[in-house]
């Protein structure tokens, strides 16, 4: 039953983590619906907090790019400095095996062909869950970012909304902590260019 559940992608907030990949300052001017990306992901993030998913940070080269913007909130997060595409660097891989071995991660950030791209690749070869929040991740290019989540989807990954996300992981208005995610969706997501996707999924 549990092998069942986990093959339609249910999610959990027992064995999930949040991956935070590379919304820095330099990639601010350049990426399609950066500031609704990083609301988007925020909320996620907050979220987390209030359910006790923990979350992972990377940051792309910051000596070049730039530190993570503030409005992500993650300034109490430490930040996995890389320079590889992927964000399972050595610093992450130990980060994994301390949190037990999450079997479900959460993904959003930059740029969806290139580091949410090789980090969904490889939690998929570990065996792991993928959940790619598509309103929460982009790339400097339309066109990239829709044919990475294509793409990424054929890969089996599991394409969702910030909104399904936090819907998802309480599942009950019942939930001791449904009020504080009820607050996170007083406003609907804004529009991040998906919808002329949709037919194609």
């Amino acid at each position: 039953m549990l092998k069942c559940m986990a093959g339609i992608g249910r999610l959990s907030t027992k064995g999930s983590v949040l991956m935070l990949c590379d919304m820095q300052e330099k990639f601010r001017p350049n990426i399609v619906q950066f500031t609704n990306i990083v609301s988007n992901a925020a909320r996620l993030l907050q979220a987390s907090r209030v359910l006790d998913i923990p979350p992972i940070l990377t940051e792309q080269y910051p000596k070049g790019l730039g530190p993570t913007v503030p409005e992500l909130g993650a300034g109490d997060l430490t930040a996995h400095a890389k320079t590889k595409f992927t964000m399972l660097t050595e610093e992450v891989e130990k980060m994994l095996k301390t949190l037990g071995n999450p079997k479900q991660a959460i993904l959003c950030g930059i740029e969806a062909q290139a580091c949410i791209a090789c980090t969904t690749f490889d939690l998929l070869e570990k065996g792991m869950e993928v959940h790619i929040v598509a309103d929460a991740v982009s790339s400097r290019s339309q066109t990239d970012r829709l044919f990475a989540l294509s793409r990424l989807k054929q890969s089996g990954a599991f394409l969702t909304t910030t909104e399904a996300v936090l819907l998802q992981l309480v599942q009950d208005a019942k939930h001791p902590n449904f009020k504080e995610i009820q607050k996170l969706l007083a406003h609907p997501s804004p529009d991040t260019g998906l919808l002329a996707f949709f037919s194609s999924l």
